[in-house]
């Protein structure tokens, strides 16, 4: 009969999940990156992947480790297989006070929140910060992982410009002020400043002090995510936001970058208070950080020589990085352009007028070759010129000949472009950089 459950309309949602009406509002921005999205094709045998970020693990000792592991699991397994406190492990948090200090922080063990990935302490970082609505000033572009945080939390995110140095402290001052004026409160700054991801470039020393007595000025707390400020290729490591303002900078940090991502394990460094609020998020969160992951660690740091360890990986990344840098200068279209990172895993490229990333992607991976499309980085639609390249897992024959390939695909695009105008349109997310970052 009309209206019966069986002749009631099935509306399109419904057919595929019956539960889509009972989902928290929060739930509907939820949806899988671009990155994700890629992984069943790039991880094909015949696609040269210049689109993950997945460190090279190929560089560690794996004899080594699986020693070291052996020996835990005989020695203290009983207890490195049981809870933790929700805090971590304060062994651990004793031994990232020394890695810190490798950036120039001076940190106390007891304001260090062990977590599963810096992933899951940005997560937390936000529980704690943001109501739906709230305001998140970001770089543009910024990390996906981290919109995708912002999303679920149903935070307005905010881009501010970069260029060749990073974030632009007078881009970052206009947008607090007119955000303030429009009575929006931000609530955090989210920032990566050294090797940044996806454009590779880094905030120079001068920029950084303008940027916190822009946030100290304004009474905005910084998030600073530091997952690669040890595997820079020329000198010293930049100093961290963090080291010069502890009370407004919640510093992440994380061993995926640096030792294996596979352990899980990270953690946020935080003024007194907010520390606290962190604690008491984890335990509801996950109860406590896996403890097995946590002395594996631990156990590393104390028995292997981890900053010989990091100096090894980054002599093969800065292999990588120039192999890929090479192969972009003599192959790529004149009129394409890209950073010059000096640290990291990825560089940051400007196609030329008229070229659509995202639209030219499906081609791209028919000629076995793939990449992130620039429009993942953004919250607002931009970045359509622009794509990530990623030089840390494939070796050097491999990265040239996914730019080769890479080359070929845009050459195409060009021909396509004069015979019939731009392939797609979209907004405009190139970026202009100054100086000697780009070609």
């Amino acid at each position: 009969m009309e209206g019966s459950p069986e002749h009631r309309p099935v509306h399109r949602e419904t057919r595929f999940d019956a539960d889509v009406t009972r989902y928290a509002a929060r739930a509907k921005g939820m949806v899988a990156s671009e990155i994700r999205a890629l992984f069943s094709v790039a991880n094909r045998p015949e696609v040269v992947s210049l689109a993950g970020g997945s460190p090279n693990i190929s560089g560690l000792p794996l004899d080594v480790v699986g020693s070291l592991l052996s020996e835990l699991v005989v020695e203290h397994g009983a207890v490195a297989m049981q809870y933790s406190p929700a805090q971590g492990d304060p062994r651990l948090r004793e031994q990232i006070t020394e890695v810190m200090a490798e950036v120039g922080i001076d940190a106390n063990p007891d304001d260090v929140v062990v977590t599963v990935g810096s992933q899951q302490a940005l997560d937390l970082v936000t529980r704690i910060f943001c109501d739906p609505g709230d305001t998140v000033v970001c770089e543009a572009p910024s990390y996906v992982g981290a919109l995708g945080v912002f999303a679920a939390y149903q935070c307005d995110v905010v881009h501010v410009e970069m260029d060749g140095e990073g974030l632009v402290p007078e881009h970052l001052d206009n947008a607090l002020t007119t955000l303030a004026a429009q009575g929006r409160r931000v609530k955090l700054l989210y920032t990566i400043p050294s090797y940044h991801n996806p454009m590779g470039v880094s905030l120079s020393l001068d920029r950084r002090q303008r940027v916190l007595e822009i946030c100290h000025r304004h009474d905005v707390l910084v998030v600073e995510d530091d997952p690669y400020g040890l595997l820079g290729f020329e000198g010293e490591p930049y100093r961290a936001l963090r080291a010069d303002d502890p009370a407004r900078v919640v510093y992440l940090g994380s061993f995926s970058k640096t030792f294996a991502p596979g352990f899980r394990v990270g953690w946020a460094l935080a003024p007194h208070a907010i520390r606290d609020k962190l604690v008491l998020a984890q335990e509801s969160a996950t109860l406590c950080p896996p403890t097995f992951s946590q002395y594996a660690v631990a156990t590393y740091l104390a028995n292997h020589d981890w900053k010989g360890q990091i100096k090894s990986f980054r002599e093969m990344y800065r292999e990588r990085r120039d192999a890929m840098l090479e192969s972009l200068a003599d192959l790529m279209p004149a009129t394409t352009t890209w950073t010059t990172p000096r640290g990291g895993f990825f560089v940051w490229v400007t196609l030329p007028e008229g070229i659509d990333a995202k639209a030219m992607s499906p081609r791209a991976v028919t000629s076995r070759v793939a990449y992130v499309p620039g429009t993942a980085f953004y919250a607002d639609g931009f970045g359509s010129q622009n794509m990530r390249l990623s030089y840390c897992l494939p070796p050097p024959d491999r990265i040239r000949e996914g730019v080769r390939r890479l080359a070929a695909v845009v050459e195409r695009e060009l021909e396509l472009r004069e015979t019939f105008g731009p392939v797609r349109g979209g907004r405009d997310g190139g970026i202009e950089f100054p100086g000697p970052e780009v070609r």
